[in-house]
């Protein structure tokens, strides 16, 4: 019973096209839908940098040409030598980094080693002492003759 919505299309000023819908009855409002006017959708959009440049023609003699070629191979060596360092620089961390390891496990072993030596004696020091000590209940008292007539 209710009516199918009203499309009406328009185009804004980007090129985009823009579909009104009208609901009769419903009462309620509808978003408008966005769809390309181009049958091929939409595309990759343009970098500010390269949207004021067009393809013209550029005289590779020209004072301004050889500047900037100047300064474009001075900006990648400069690239080209900071990144060189920066791979410098960490291999020479990873160098020391593993030094840094294996002293750090020699020093594991030997205090590993040193902690069963303290282990064993702690052990033998504890076996001895308790094999000297009696028991708590079995202690032998010696009677003095003398004060058994008493």
């Amino acid at each position: 019973m209710s009516k199918t919505p009203q499309q009406s299309p328009s185009t804004d000023a980007s090129g985009v096209s823009v579909i009104h819908t009208q609901a009769h009855s419903s009462g309620l409002q509808q978003v408008p839908q966005l769809v390309p006017v181009s049958p091929g959708g939409g595309g990759k959009a343009v970098p500010p940098s390269k949207q004021g440049k067009k393809s013209s023609f550029v005289d590779r003699n020209s004072d301004e040409y050889r500047q900037r070629r100047e300064r474009n191979n001075m900006a990648v060596k400069k690239s080209r030598l900071k990144s060189k360092q920066k791979a410098q620089d960490t291999l020479q961390r990873v160098n020391q980094l593993k030094e840094e390891n294996e002293r750090l496990e020699a020093k594991i072993k030997l205090l590993t080693k040193e902690l069963s030596v303290l282990k064993d004696l702690f052990l033998e020091h504890a076996h001895n002492f308790a094999d000297n000590v009696q028991p708590v209940g079995t202690e032998t008292t010696t009677t003095n003759p003398e004060n058994s007539g008493q």
